[in-house]
């Protein structure tokens, strides 16, 4: 993939093609994805066992398929070592085998910027020929060799730091004019705080990109009014880069989060497959096309949800709210787990029901689950019947409340436990 001159404003051609091009380019190549899946990947030939891929060419067909969630993962994984059968490219062919908690293994492949990450680089103003210090790790997880593979896909020198030695990273700035910071938005405050303390001139350092963990504005803010522009993207150890941030044309950043290119973008209502309308908070769910890797209908278990319009920036594709908290809930009710799955087949039951949300309540020992339901309609009983799926699908009693449709809180949760413990 070709990169324009350094000073563009854009990575290459494919963000400011139209919508409809993108989602023409996506759903043409949906097909190829999945018969190439189910071909040279064994684990989706089970999953996809009865799946014609010829008949999956629009977003409806591609929302009939399971979801495959990360927490899944460590399950497939244990049952066919060591990737759960998901790759399509043996492990003898791939470049690398990273380990997360969990233990969850995941593959790097040989391509250039194998994880997308340079295009996030490149929103963020890092361009050839920058001098970057790259303080994600490098031992066991894949955060640095993420970013790392995407800096060099652009043309910057990396210093491969990793995590820790803070006085070490001071003096590295300091000595090598270093000019670009990658890591988490903490250990960049660290940075610039040993800085001072040893008096160390590291104003060389003009831009940041950050990730892995919440960025508060005000640090942002105080790094802004320090002479670094702090980016940050969203992505996981599975998908690689998901979406990212621009810069404006005064260093500031662009709402929202620009999903990156190759990706099949779905939010779906947590514990389900199916997606949820335009802006409302629900999981995220990826279709990847990488061919080493093929994710299809990934449950990141994150939660975000769309943005309307294009980014300020001239980048037409979807953008998103960002990381907005987990998506795989769960709360334990009188010795029990209620889990979203549950929820969800509560509602499914019953088609009156538009939207559910279980609320925990009460004392250790003296608990109450009430569903407060969304309904389009109340036909007579209905609070009975659902009362007794409750019942039926949690073993557990619950009360039942209808609520009017669009009361309930558009955050993406379906169990809110809001139980005090002292």
């Amino acid at each position: 993939m070709a990169l324009k001159k350094t000073g563009a404003g854009y990575f290459d051609k494919l963000e400011t093609r139209s919508p409809k091009q993108r989602e023409a380019a996506l759903l043409a190549a949906l097909p190829k994805l999945i018969a190439h899946a189910k071909r040279r990947a064994p684990g989706f030939a089970r999953i996809l066992e009865n799946v014609k891929p010829e008949k999956i060419k629009s977003r409806a067909a591609l929302a009939g398929l399971p979801v495959t969630r990360k927490s899944d993962l460590a399950g497939l994984q244990a049952e066919e070592r060591p990737l759960g059968g998901l790759n399509a490219t043996p492990v003898a062919k791939l470049a690398k085998i990273f380990m997360s908690p969990g233990p969850i293994y995941e593959p790097e492949g040989c391509a250039k910027d194998w994880w997308r990450t340079a295009r996030a680089l490149y929103a963020g103003g890092f361009r050839a020929d920058d001098l970057i210090v790259n303080t994600f790790a490098y031992h066991f997880t894949p955060a640095g060799s993420m970013l790392e593979s995407g800096a060099r896909a652009i043309g910057c020198t990396v210093v491969p730091a990793g995590t820790g030695q803070t006085e070490l990273q001071v003096a590295a700035i300091r000595d090598l004019k270093i000019d670009g910071y990658v890591g988490t938005p903490s250990f960049l405050k660290l940075i610039m705080e040993k800085a001072g303390e040893m008096r160390c001139d590291i104003s060389s350092l003009k831009k940041a990109h950050v990730g892995a963990e919440y960025l508060p504005p005000a640090l942002r803010q105080a790094m802004f009014a320090s002479g670094v522009r702090v980016t940050q993207s969203y992505g996981s150890a599975d998908l690689g880069s998901i979406a990212y941030e621009s810069l404006a044309a005064d260093g500031t950043v662009n709402p929202g989060m620009i999903l990156d290119e190759g990706l099949l973008l779905e939010i779906v209502r947590p514990g389900s497959g199916d997606p949820v309308p335009a802006g409302e908070v629900g999981e995220v769910v990826i279709t990847t096309f990488n061919k080493d890797y093929p994710l299809i209908r990934f449950g990141t278990g994150d939660l975000s949800a769309i943005l309307p319009g294009a980014s300020r920036c001239g980048r037409t594709n979807t953008r998103i709210r960002g990381w907005m908290g987990r998506a795989d809930q769960s709360t334990k009710v009188r010795a029990m787990f209620v889990t979203a799955k549950q929820v969800d087949e509560i509602v499914r039951r019953h088609p009156e029901v538009l939207r559910a949300r279980l609320v925990v309540e009460g004392e250790t020992g003296n608990d109450r689950m009430t569903l407060r339901c969304e309904a389009k309609a109340r036909p007579a009983g209905l609070v009975e019947v659902l009362t007794a799926s409750i019942r039926d699908v949690t073993k557990l009693r619950g009360d039942v409340e209808l609520v009017e449709a669009g009361s309930l809180p558009n955050d993406g949760k379906v169990i809110e436990d809001l139980r005090k413990y002292v």
